[in-house]
């Protein structure tokens, strides 16, 4: 039985390293591809919308997969309600349910969270949720944990905003003892887990269960990445330096916790705004085809394994219309 002490709000001290290896897919490509489903209000088909059915999605994940996408990823909210479209709140279709469902239609797909919010369910019911749907999917989940940001969610639904990070920093000392060996005791100031198992076991218990990534870009999230993740993400960036800066910082924070830094796969991510853009995915790449391959190839270039596109807005025209983008970085 996996044992962890408490955590508290100091910086996370050297230790070893959860893992030794991270994991993911394999592909065909030097970088694979991923592509964010729109499953919020207004995200998909045109910008006066609705959100998509269950059935849109599915199709819409299909043709991601035709067009060649590799991954299909989905943001975990309740809504959204942000300063910058007036504060209307926007329905969001969630991640867990949504994923399980593609997960079983869409073979094809690696599917995961980018990222599943620790904050909205006990870590050890993440774990429980996590072995199922990669059990549902053959294989195929990336478990993607994020604190959260999004704090009119939070008030909206009661969650405590306070202190994201230190809870985050407990329910990864509980789902990733539950994903990797199945079993754990916690006795932590937000999270406790007694002798708590993870049964049944998933496809890939063996090797460590669904691969964990997290979403870092400061610096004792960086450490936690480097002691409990398979995989980081830098989040939406349009520069490649600031990705540069990132990993040289994620570099240090795998050195400070005893972590080897080339056992720690890297991916990264951008917006794009192509016709009929609603602007609402931030600081995002324009231009032509060739233009915006060429952006995509200087991320390439600094060894990430995977990308993902947050396309505006994501409908079937755009999807076939980036599956040119895709060709020519194919083509370098």
């Amino acid at each position: 039985m996996v044992t962890t002490e408490p955590t508290t709000d100091r910086p996370a001290t050297p230790t070893a390293p959860a893992i030794r290896q991270g994991r993911w897919p394999e592909s065909r490509r030097e970088m694979s591809f991923g592509v964010m489903l729109p499953i919020a209000d207004l995200d998909a088909i045109s910008n006066q919308s609705v959100g998509l059915g269950f059935h849109d999605m599915v199709e819409m994940g299909r043709l991601a997969v035709e067009v060649g996408f590799e991954a299909l990823w989905l943001p975990d909210h309740f809504i959204l309600k942000l300063e910058r479209e007036g504060n209307q709140a926007r329905g969001v279709w969630e991640c867990w349910t949504t994923c399980a469902g593609l997960a079983a239609s869409i073979p094809e797909a690696t599917i995961g969270a980018l990222v599943a919010c620790t904050s909205f369910h006990n870590p050890a019911s993440i774990a429980k949720m996590a072995e199922n749907v990669d059990e549902i999917s053959g294989g195929r989940f990336i478990l993607g944990l994020g604190c959260g940001w999004h704090q009119a969610e939070y008030e909206m639904y009661g969650f405590p905003f306070d202190h994201r990070v230190s809870r985050f920093e407990e329910a990864l000392a509980v789902i990733s003892p539950l994903v990797r060996e199945g079993e754990v005791t916690f006795s932590g100031r937000y999270y406790q887990a007694n002798q708590a198992v993870n049964y049944p076991a998933g496809p890939r218990r063996a090797e460590g269960g669904p691969p964990i990534l997290i979403g870092a870009n400061k610096p004792r999230m960086m450490r936690l990445t480097a002691r409990y993740a398979d995989i980081w993400n830098s989040d939406w960036q349009r520069d490649p330096a600031t990705v540069v800066e990132q990993m040289a910082a994620l570099d240090d924070a795998c050195i400070e916790v005893g972590r080897d830094p080339a056992s720690l796969i890297r991916t990264g991510g951008s917006n794009f705004a192509l016709e009929g853009n609603s602007g609402r995915r931030f600081e995002p790449i324009e231009g032509s085809v060739e233009e915006m391959a060429a952006a995509i190839l200087q991320f390439q270039a600094l060894g990430l394994r995977h990308y993902v596109c947050g396309l505006d807005p994501c409908t079937p025209r755009t999807l076939e219309h980036f599956a040119k983008v895709l060709e020519a970085v194919d083509r370098g």
